[in-house]
């Protein structure tokens, strides 16, 4: 039994003898295959069998690519694995207080600080709609959360240039922002009432906001400490095997896909490169962190750095895992509009970032 606050409530029956307690049965666990570690096994199992050679250029390829983002992966993880030993992750709860208009604006924000992906914002967006949080600050949170965080910044930087990172963090605030204040007018006239259908799991295993309480010297509490060390183990298996395996894609793309197609449908010249991009960024998109390199390796070979943004700002948000549970969470209509709003704030972004890098 337990208090509110979480600690033991000890019972002290003194008249009853105390026994031992009867031994508790042990129940095994069943064992899951990693998805990602199966994928990059099957990929470099059918190299070995195409190539043998290809399997070694491929893991010198990736091997080379990890240690060079290893500084900025150990930075990535330390503001991670703090930002939950802190309890800073909790603080999230109170950019849902006060006019709804200033909601949506801080809701931009902290969506865009938040670490939630798209399926892991989920559980949290369910619970404030089930709170009676309204609707529009909730969508703008909802939207800007899965397309930056601390640790894609960091990572994003690394990899596509500080420029880049900055364009996709603005990015994620103005889509928060606008589809916030969208949804708000739409919310005025009577529509989208009753937005919430049910509360499903998160795909991504996320649980929801953290404690409210707030501790920035955590190495000083034993409880923080571990909680810390136990979040760094995991978001560096989370990032480690996510980062292998996009590497491994970055280099087949770079030795199979002509630059000549690229440049022809993604480059600068393209009419439908940013619409094109955006599209694809629904089927093909992995994972928020997965699409760094892959985006990289495709500016590479002569992708607009506006498509690649349109394919990570569209992808982010709509892609098909996140669908699903966005459709399980709400009515179809919230749904619709949802998917208009992520759609139509990646091509405006994009242009927009075009349109930056054209003056510059």
């Amino acid at each position: 039994m337990a208090t509110p606050l979480g600690r033991p409530l000890l019972l002290i029956q003194a008249s009853v003898p105390v026994t031992a307690p009867a031994p508790t049965p042990v129940t095994r666990t069943r064992w899951r295959p990693d998805r990602v570690v199966l994928a990059i096994a099957a990929i470099l199992a059918v190299l070995a069998v195409w190539d043998l050679s290809d399997v070694w250029g491929t893991v010198r390829f990736t091997a080379r690519a990890l240690a060079e983002i290893t500084p900025w992966l150990a930075v990535s993880v330390f503001f991670a694995a703090a930002a939950t030993a802190t309890g800073a992750d909790g603080l999230i709860a109170r950019a849902f207080e006060g006019r709804q208009a200033r909601m949506v604006v801080m809701a931009s924000l902290v969506g865009a600080l938040s670490p939630f992906c798209s399926c892991g914002v989920i559980p949290v967006v369910a619970g404030l709609l089930g709170a009676g949080v309204p609707l529009a600050p909730v969508m703008a949170f909802w939207i800007s959360s899965p397309l930056m965080d601390p640790n894609m910044f960091i990572l994003t930087t690394a990899q596509l240039g500080v420029g880049f990172a900055v364009a996709k963090t603005l990015a994620a605030i103005g889509m928060g922002a606008a589809s916030g204040f969208a949804t708000m007018a739409l919310a005025r006239r009577g529509a989208l009432q009753n937005a919430l259908r049910v509360a499903p799991r998160s795909c991504c295993g996320g649980a929801g906001p953290a404690q409210v309480s707030v501790a920035w010297r955590f190495w000083q509490d034993a409880s923080r400490s571990q909680v810390f060390l136990t979040g760094a183990a995991a978001t560096t298996w989370f990032l480690g095997r996510w980062l292998t395996l996009a590497f491994i894609l970055e280099h087949l793309m770079l030795t199979w896909l002509p630059p000549a197609a690229v440049a022809r449908w993604l480059g600068q010249g393209g009419p439908w490169a940013i619409p094109l991009a955006v599209l694809t960024g629904i089927p093909a998109y992995l994972n928020g962190f997965a699409a760094i390199p892959l985006v990289a390796g495709l500016v590479g070979l002569g992708m607009s750095q506006a498509a690649g943004l349109g394919f990570m700002l569209g992808g982010g948000v709509t892609s098909i895992p996140a669908m699903v549970a966005v459709y399980a969470l709400v009515k179809p209509k919230v749904f619709a509009w949802y998917l208009t709003f992520a759609t139509t704030g990646a091509l405006l972004a994009s242009y927009a970032y075009a349109a930056a890098l054209a003056v510059r």
